[in-house]
């Protein structure tokens, strides 16, 4: 099956100004994530998608694909939807969402979302790794509970699932899943997912994927036993500056 991905990066973003044309090892970021979305050979073709022509300037720098995106897109999903729905972008299987300040993603969620859609036949994917109980107190830790079939129930920045009066603590220690935020899609579920409106839980948790879910759609959930991700998303200059310190002994390549 023919795969899309695509990497939506947005150049205003507050907390960590002009993110995707930072430097980690002296390239920018959004063109360290298409390399590594390039080595991992997830994808039969990969895209940036943004709306910063500066942005559109880097990646073909570096011999990348990059399209210039509504700059009044409200989200990645949305962006990454334009472009899946471009007739040059038509005829591929599946849609892999990128996000463009990931560098180290690992393999295992990519594959692991992807294989959702594309073996399991769901109409969306993510993954998750399992996680220790101390997430459990951090609303920065998106969770997901998911169903005996691998089905997504519900995503949250709140203790989930809850341990109420110490009831079985090890059935649920077991069943900690640290969301982790990359997404397959059919082009039909992600053209879907973005012409739905906003839904109130969406508004109340912040968490866009719970738009699909409170709509009837099912998103399968790729688990794996790895340890926790040590290395997440780039939303701060300290998380710029510990990029940096890992990346000399990071291998695009590596699982």
């Amino acid at each position: 099956m023919r795969t899309l991905a695509v990497i939506p990066a947005r150049l205003g973003a507050t907390r960590l100004p002009r993110k995707p044309l930072r430097l980690l090892g002296g390239v920018p970021l959004v063109v360290r994530v298409l390399e590594r979305v390039r080595a991992l050979d997830v994808a039969h073709r990969a895209i940036v998608a943004t709306d910063s022509p500066e942005i559109v300037d880097a990646i073909a720098r570096a011999g990348g694909e990059a399209v210039l995106t509504d700059p009044a897109h409200p989200s990645g999903t949305d962006r990454v939807a334009e472009v899946a729905a471009r007739a040059e972008c038509r005829g591929f299987d599946a849609i892999l969402n990128v996000q463009g300040d990931e560098p180290f993603v690992a393999a295992s969620a990519l594959t692991g979302a992807l294989a959702q859609v594309t073996e399991r036949g769901f109409p969306l994917g993510t993954a998750a790794v399992r996680a220790a109980p101390a997430v459990l107190a951090r609303p920065d830790v998106v969770k997901v509970v998911a169903a005996d079939d691998g089905a997504a129930m519900y995503f949250s920045r709140a203790p989930i699932p809850f341990l109420r009066d110490d009831a079985d603590a090890a059935a649920r220690d077991a069943r900690i899943l640290h969301h982790v935020g990359v997404y397959a899609y059919t082009p039909a579920a992600l053209a879907r997912w973005v012409a739905l409106p906003v839904h109130p839980l969406e508004r109340i948790e912040r968490l866009e994927q719970l738009r699909p879910l409170a709509h009837g759609m099912r998103m399968g959930v790729a688990v794996t036993d790895d340890a926790e991700p040590l290395r997440g998303g780039i939303d701060t200059e300290a998380d710029l500056e510990l990029a940096n310190a890992q990346w000399p002994t990071f291998t695009l390549t590596e699982s």
